[in-house]
């Protein structure tokens, strides 16, 4: 069974405006590597050079936020939901 992931409005260019695509993986840093080799680019918008996840781009396996949990370390169960939320900023 694979993981659901929920793909924002301005990533969906990378998915041919799919809002949500299938990957497999058994941690978070897997479903981004298996998201990138089928959506070429969106690696790239969800972490940084260093390899961490973008300051302002907030992601979530089921309910929780990975940066409570184990980060791209976080296990990513067969039929998991894996949400990709961009931070909103403004005032």
């Amino acid at each position: 069974m694979s993981i659901s992931v929920r793909i924002p409005t301005i990533l969906r260019t990378y998915t041919g405006g799919a809002s949500e695509v299938e990957a497999s993986g058994a941690t978070l840093a897997e479903v981004i590597d298996d998201l990138e080799a089928h959506h070429p680019g969106i690696k790239a918008r969800v972490l940084d050079d260093d390899g961490d996840l973008r300051r302002f781009v907030n992601v979530y396996v089921g309910n929780e936020d990975v940066r409570f949990l184990d980060d791209l370390a976080t296990p990513t169960a067969p039929g998991a939901q894996v949400s990709i939320i961009p931070a909103v900023a403004g005032g």
